[in-house]
């Protein structure tokens, strides 16, 4: 009971909620003057604002101190959670399924630029690399679809990744009998180098890229790809330009622009820009389609550059800038 009485004196500093704490402990209340003190207390308690009569509702600072520090001792940043993931994967120890699902668990992390360039300090791109010459299928695929996210629009990435020979062994996966889940990951992983890698796209003509693509189409279980072929043909079949002149789609876009979101401005530019050809004439003569399109690149412009402040050289804010900058072009 002293130590009680001792924590109670300790965390309240309020002389008023001092003495209700005194008169409260069960050492006072057994004395002679235990009546006395039990009126004293109903008084003071009259006498609390609104917030201090909730004191007795929470738990003790201590115990809440003792909580906090538990919960800070489990929070863990991205970079502390790589070095374990990548620690786990590269270890002997580990099984196949665990391997598996640190890969599982990175490709969350890298897909942002700074975890990335984290990811490649920490060793954990040469890893992956080394990951797409495994003999087990499940995990050449996941290395592959870590590697892919990795590389998204990160030109530090890409520059280790093309120098640690990842594009050959891209390569070698997708020109050799491989279960379609690893090819699907590898050409996810080739199209993240490539894209706006000009050397990149060099190499990948010199080692023969364009002849291992065309070889997909020809080779067995790759179905879906031929299945692809065959409905870009049914789409050129569907007479769509009629349509939807007739029904003036020409005049929905332009509507759209405002809407405030950027992912349904993506789409509403999207939109536009596949309608250039029928809607061309009809665009320039739409004086509210100038001023909205002016008014995006501004605020693009704002968003653009702060990504690249960000390190973010080719963000989504950039593209959707680039997007606008393409339609203004076209109706010169």
């Amino acid at each position: 009971m002293l130590l009680c009485l001792w924590g109670c004196l300790r965390s309240l500093t309020d002389p008023l909620l001092l003495s209700i704490c005194f008169v409260s402990s069960p050492l006072v209340q057994g004395s002679p003057r235990g009546a006395v003190t039990a009126r004293e207390m109903s008084r003071a308690q009259d006498r609390l604002s609104p917030g201090q009569a909730l004191w007795k509702k929470f738990r003790p600072i201590e115990q809440l101190k003792e909580e906090f520090e538990k919960l800070n001792m489990k929070m863990e940043t991205d970079y502390e959670i790589m070095v374990k993931l990548i620690s786990k994967f590269n270890s002997s120890a580990s099984t196949l399924d665990e391997k598996v699902a640190a890969l599982y668990d990175l490709e969350y992390y890298v897909h942002q630029v700074d975890n990335a360039k984290d990811f490649l300090s920490l060793g954990g791109l040469r890893l992956v690399i080394e990951g797409l010459n495994s003999s087990e299928a499940t995990l050449k695929e996941h290395a592959a679809f870590v590697l892919g996210a990795a590389l998204s629009s990160n030109p530090k990435v890409q520059i280790e990744a093309i120098e640690g020979g990842a594009l050959q062994k891209l390569l070698v996966i997708l020109a050799t009998e491989q279960p379609l889940a690893v090819r699907k990951k590898a050409l996810f992983a080739l199209s993240s180098m490539l894209r706006h890698f000009p050397y990149a796209q060099q190499q990948f003509l010199k080692l023969g890229g364009l002849q291992v693509l065309r070889s997909l189409f020809r080779q067995k279980g790759m179905e879906p790809l031929h299945q692809m072929e065959e409905k870009r043909q049914q789409y050129q079949q569907v007479r769509l330009v009629p349509a939807v002149l007739e029904q003036d789609w020409c005049a929905v876009g332009p509507r759209l622009l405002a809407l405030p979101e950027h992912d349904s401005r993506e789409k509403v530019l999207k939109l536009v820009a596949a309608l250039m050809a029928v809607c061309r004439e009809r665009y320039r003569g739409d004086p509210a389609l100038g001023t909205a399109l002016s008014l995006l690149r501004s605020e693009y412009e704002q968003l653009a550059a702060q990504e690249q402040q960000d390190g973010d050289m080719d963000g989504y804010f950039g593209e959707l800038l680039g997007s606008i900058n393409t339609i203004i072009q076209e109706l010169r």
